[in-house]
């Protein structure tokens, strides 16, 4: 399928065309790339999936690597499976999420190519690199969640007790499951500038409103954190903090978004 010949006017039916091939395009390379990652079994699982429970990650080593304070470490256990099939589905969701992470600036690229024909050149000259931020930024956050939040939660999870009885034996398709959550999730939220910049350049929000509202941010920020983490004060505070300066970072990008617009309205 061709692109949109621009300056050409496109029904409602054509549009649902081309955003079908955009999506096709888009799910074939997720496709690609998971069956790619789905041949690389043992590195996937060894060296990345299971890498947050050794205390030979990286986290581990560099807070440890500090101070005798700083250093800590997970606590020794073993993921089991309950159910037959559970390690070969769970070997196809972990595939498909991987091969989304690996396949994201391309799926980004196709996003944008659908939105361009709609744009005036001078939206278009301002958007210039679009892709390559959304694809920066989202790969920054699912690395910070892998890092930063999948160690500290890990620790704190794994090695939480109610009691002697009972014994921490995560399954397979839990640990996964954690694992997806505190590492995806960051990725779109740290999506929030390109966001901002969009409400900003139509005029549905205003840099001003998001300095008058800021309290209330810090308090919905703390609930994110606090629904997308665990029940621990130090893994919520090291999610908020960098989504509040990603707010502010934000609340600049909209007062430049704005002066730009009305300077050249």
């Amino acid at each position: 399928m061709s692109d949109n010949i621009e300056g050409n006017e496109m029904s409602f039916l054509d549009h649902l065309e081309e955003l079908r091939w955009h999506i096709i395009r888009a799910v074939a390379a997720i496709i690609i790339s998971a069956i790619a990652v789905f041949l690389f079994k043992t590195f996937v699982f060894e060296q990345i999936i299971f890498a947050p429970k050794h205390d030979t990650f990286l986290t581990y080593r560099f807070f440890c690597g500090l101070s005798d304070a700083t250093c800590f470490s997970p606590p020794d256990f073993d993921l089991i499976t309950r159910e037959l099939g559970e390690q070969f589905f769970v070997h196809i969701k972990v595939s498909l999420w991987l091969g989304f992470v690996v396949a994201s600036p391309y799926v980004f690229w196709e996003v944008w190519r659908f939105v361009k024909p709609g744009l005036y050149d001078a939206e278009r000259k301002a958007a210039r690199g679009l892709v390559l931020t959304c694809s920066l930024l989202f790969l920054l956050g699912v690395a910070f969640g892998y890092y930063v939040i999948s160690p500290f939660a890990i620790t704190f999870l794994a090695g939480y007790q109610v009691g002697a009885e009972a014994i921490n034996s995560p399954t397979l398709s839990s640990f996964v499951h954690y694992m997806t959550m505190f590492t995806m999730p960051i990725g779109f939220v740290f999506e929030l500038p390109i966001l901002v910049y969009f409400l900003s350049r139509v005029g549905l929000l205003s840099p001003e409103f998001m300095k008058k509202y800021r309290r209330h941010a810090v308090v919905i920020i703390l609930v994110l954190a606090a629904i997308i983490t665990p029940p621990d004060i130090l893994t919520q505070f090291l999610i908020g903090i960098p989504i509040f300066i990603l707010y502010e970072i934000s609340i600049v990008i909209a007062g430049r978004t704005r002066k730009k617009y009305f300077e050249d309205v």
